[in-house]
């Protein structure tokens, strides 16, 4: 509960932060506005003017703060180039006619506006093409930061493993929650189903244990995508935004996100790369537990959960044996293990082991007769 307290805390001052700083802002823009307005204008029309503007460059600098470097270089240059192609324009246009005329001076006007609009748009497309790396890290500081973010989905949150993982040391930098994705842990959490109340508990548990890793920042952002109804597509496009990678458990979002270019790190992935690797004809001791699906087949777990399927088994059920691995199948669900019980050979060895101790005890005796 200590992350929707902190989060409640980071709303209330988002709010103060985005109405009382701007209301402050376009109110310095009205007055100035209305007290250095022309002798022959009213002050509430210069005022409104002001405010006008005010709002308009809070607009604009909501939607710049959102562009990434790259695109604001490639803006600040066709805008450059935009003024000095217009530059030359208006010199040719003012030898051709007189200076005084109006309509040259609209002409001039236009011709600034069309290549300043022009030069921005194109820069900006062409922005994401700069290589910034090349500038030997001068640029690179921001892509570098937002890199090492990554974020977390539900999933991956009320799985609980991503804890665990986080406490050896192998995750660095700042794990980004999204506010709409702590929105849908707090539904869960408060929901009638007492699965899913769980459920949801164990995720604020788990966000709380990894707030407390001192080699963890844990970051929730407020960039919301309203157009986007998904959950799983607001992730991909803030994944965009910040230019860093998803961790997650499900495998619909690890597919998606592969085909939007979003770079995913797959919980269930990192646990099969992790299981024993086991090749055909070595021995393995399990437990058979259940009967399989063919014919007298039997099946066994290991610690990690690997399936063994093993052939002539179905006897020995509730009993520990030695197998021989005849094959290995790995499928996006995880390792299948398949191997071969010989029944006659393990009978074999199990009488050689009852006779010799019979061997052992019957030497001293045929000693001890010749002796008398």
């Amino acid at each position: 509960m200590g992350v929707c307290r902190e989060d409640s805390y980071i709303k209330v001052w988002n709010v103060l932060d985005f109405i009382l700083v701007r209301l402050i802002f376009i109110a310095i823009f009205a007055f100035t506005a209305g007290y250095f307005r022309p002798a022959n204008e009213p002050w509430w029309l210069a005022a409104l003017l002001g405010a006008l503007i005010g709002g308009v460059s809070i607009v604009l600098e909501m939607r710049i703060s959102k562009l990434s470097l790259q695109r604001l270089i490639g803006i600040a240059s066709g805008v450059t180039i935009g003024l000095f192609c217009a530059a030359l324009v208006s010199v040719v246009l003012g030898r051709l006619g007189a200076e005084s005329s109006p309509a040259l001076h609209f002409a001039q006007i236009v011709c600034l506006l069309l290549f300043v609009y022009i030069g921005a748009v194109t820069g900006s497309s062409k922005g994401d093409l700069l290589n910034l790396g090349a500038f030997g890290g001068v640029f690179g500081a921001e892509k570098d930061v937002r890199h090492n973010h990554k974020i977390l989905d539900t999933s991956v949150i009320i799985d609980g493993r991503i804890a665990d993982i986080a406490d050896t040391g192998f995750l660095d930098g700042v794990l980004v929650i999204p506010q709409f994705v702590l929105h849908e842990l707090q539904m869960v959490a408060d929901s009638a189903d007492s699965m899913k109340r769980n459920r949801g508990r164990r995720g604020l548990d788990v966000l709380q244990r990894i707030q407390k890793m001192s080699n963890l920042k844990v970051q929730i952002v407020l960039e919301d995508f309203p157009q986007v109804r998904e959950v799983d597509m607001k992730l991909i496009e803030l994944a965009k935004v910040y230019d860093c990678k998803i961790i997650t458990n499900d495998f619909n979002l690890n597919k998606v996100a592969h085909l939007r270019g979003v770079e995913v790190l797959n919980i269930n992935e990192l646990a099969n790369s992790l299981k024993p690797i086991v090749l055909p004809g070595e021995l393995m001791r399990v437990f058979i537990l259940k009967e399989g699906k063919e014919y007298n087949q039997g099946v066994a777990y290991l610690d990690d959960g690997t399936m063994v399927v093993v052939d002539n088994a179905r006897r020995m059920i509730s009993k520990t044996i030695d197998v021989s691995v005849t094959s290995v199948l790995q499928t996006t669900a995880g390792k299948m293990i398949f191997g071969k019980y010989d029944e006659r050979g393990q009978a074999a060895a199990a009488s050689a082991e009852r006779a010799a101790p019979k061997g052992e005890v019957a030497a001293p005796r045929q000693q001890a007769v010749g002796e008398g």
